[in-house]
């Protein structure tokens, strides 16, 4: 199982300050932040991408990517192609983090790319659900 799987961390969100439903606190893992279940972990990518398009002005999946997988750790260039093939999306096209359609298909390959395996769905559904009972 893949570390972020283990830490129902699907989006390997690292440790910080920023406090999510559903985490366990203090984290177990050194550098990622761990939740109570997978759902959670879905939830606070919602809620991660919501934010950097509301506070940080990331509109467009190249954006969202550049900023949420930095090519000081990733390769962004494959992350970002990954990401809008598997969602169907143009990067550079403004992407609305409250669709559920749009978002649960970008989430679901951003987890692909972070375990190496595909995300169940039904997981990933459950946490826009509760990404949707907070913010929309």
């Amino acid at each position: 199982m893949s570390r972020g799987l283990d830490n129902r961390n699907p989006g390997n969100i690292r440790r910080s300050r920023t406090r999510y439903k559903g985490e366990v606190h203090p984290s177990r893992d050194a550098a990622f932040k761990q939740f109570e279940a997978v759902e959670w972990g879905y939830r606070a990518m919602f809620v991660l991408l919501y934010t950097y398009r509301r506070r940080n002005g990331c509109d467009t999946l190249r954006k969202m990517i550049g900023r949420y997988a930095p090519p000081s750790e990733n390769d962004t260039g494959s992350y970002l192609r990954f990401v809008a093939s598997a969602a169907g999306i143009s990067p550079d096209v403004q992407v609305d983090t409250t669709d559920r359609r749009t978002m649960v298909a970008v989430v679901a390959a951003m987890s692909h790319i972070e375990n190496g395996v595909r995300a169940r769905l039904s997981d990933v559904e459950r946490g826009w659900e509760l990404f949707a009972a907070d913010f929309l």
